[in-house]
């Protein structure tokens, strides 16, 4: 397995991270709710968070998972193309991802914390 000290949120990318946690989705700021200050079986969370050349919506450290949010852009032939992608570089580094449809987050928020959880 790789090593993935010097691949997390590098400098670079700092603006857009903020940016990006300033302006929340709907769905994003629902789920940041249920996460943050470790309220999820007490795993902590980071939201916009950088591995590699990727901003991840969340991610726990512990569990060496990542967590996305996919809003229309993700069902196009291009946003599945890059999804895979990112999800194909994120699983070489022995991460996990799971992915959530925007709609679901909003409308089901406890089974995504369950899927989520089940995770761990």
């Amino acid at each position: 397995m790789p090593d993935t000290n010097h691949i997390h949120n590098l400098g670079y990318q700092k603006a857009t991270r903020r940016i990006l946690r300033s302006n929340l989705t709907p769905a994003e700021a629902l789920l940041w709710k249920a996460l943050q200050r470790s309220q999820l079986d007490g795993r902590k969370f980071r939201r916009q968070h950088d591995i590699g050349p990727y901003i991840v919506d969340f991610y726990c450290p512990a569990e060496k998972l990542v967590v996305e949010l996919d809003g229309a852009g993700h069902f196009t032939a291009s946003g599945e193309a890059q999804d895979q992608e990112r999800d194909s570089y994120l699983g070489s580094l022995g991460l996990k991802v799971l992915r959530f449809e925007n709609k679901l987050v909003v409308q089901h928020i406890e089974s995504v914390l369950a899927a989520i959880e089940a995770a761990f």
